[in-house]
């Protein structure tokens, strides 16, 4: 019996997104490499633990949940979460971001500055442009006044940003005109905090990054692993934590944020047999195609 792998996500480094392995072993995916892995047999998908330590009660999550944290660790993984607000010394300098999905979709954030563009990446943002730099709480006040004044959210569902990624505008520079917008506007307000420096508009587009330009729609997304399910397709495309794989029934996206949490073994097969939910414009509407 093969050896079962436990999946820790996806993430971004400089030469591109990584698959981690607990235990610290990274797969390199790159465009046209063959994603196949089935899901071991006998078990369920269990909590992945908080803050780099195992559930004590490695309890059983739901195959839909893309956090794979039982309700204790959740509570423990957000308690240290600068998203959660609960943090006010971290003495580090945050960035406040514009990023743009999609046209009409474009939100603010922040991210510590040593962080880079990672969190752009992690997030799937197809061009971004910093707005200002200072400590926590200054970027924290800056982003409600953002969020407040230029009526931008400071989340977009996933759901709504893959469901965009075949139809981008076709130029960087039609791509970066909501963000060079908001760009302007948001500098123009008052009330920015004094220990905030204001940055100047210098978008980075992420479509090249992705393998976004030319990609093909999507005819679905992978709802859910199931024990004994297999995942097999060739990479054509990565944004976020989505990798868009071609398969002999079209694009299907897997959110790899649903791989965490089980067993995973090689897979030789050539079929994808987990459960598939179509695009569709009524929201739940179940498509049969797998």
């Amino acid at each position: 019996m093969a050896q079962a792998w436990k999946c820790s996500g996806l993430r971004w480094s400089a030469e591109g997104p990584e698959l981690v392995w607990d235990g610290g072993r990274r797969s390199t995916l790159t465009w046209g490499k063959r994603v196949a892995f089935g899901v071991a047999e006998g078990g369920g998908r269990t909590c992945v633990g908080a803050r780099g330590h195992a559930c004590p009660a490695g309890a059983a999550v739901s195959a839909r949940s893309t956090g794979a944290r039982c309700e204790e660790c959740a509570r423990l993984d957000r308690a240290h979460s600068v998203a959660a607000d609960t943090i006010a010394d971290d003495p580090r300098p945050y960035r406040v971001y514009l990023a743009w999905f999609g046209p009409g979709m474009t939100k603010v954030g922040i991210t510590a500055e040593e962080r880079g563009s990672a969190r752009l990446l992690e997030q799937g943002a197809v061009c971004f442009s910093w707005l200002g730099v200072g400590p926590l709480m200054a970027a924290r006040r800056t982003e409600e006044l953002l969020r407040a004044a230029l009526r931008v959210p400071d989340r977009i569902p996933y759901a709504e940003k893959r469901a965009v990624r075949a139809a981008l505008p076709g130029t960087a520079a039609e791509r970066a005109g909501e963000v060079a917008e908001l760009h302007a506007r948001a500098v123009a307000l008052g009330g920015w905090p004094e220990s905030l420096v204001r940055e100047p508009l210098r978008v980075v587009d992420h479509v090249e990054v992705f393998g976004l330009a030319g990609l093909p729609t999507a005819v679905g997304e992978v709802s859910e692993l199931v024990a004994g399910g297999a995942v097999n397709g060739e990479l054509v495309a990565a944004a976020g934590p989505d990798l868009h794989l071609e398969t002999g029934g079209g694009v299907v996206v897997l959110d790899t944020r649903l791989m965490t949490g089980w067993g995973l073994v090689p897979d030789a097969g050539g079929e994808l047999t987990v459960p598939v939910k179509g695009f569709s414009k009524a929201p739940g509407v179940q498509d049969g195609l797998f």
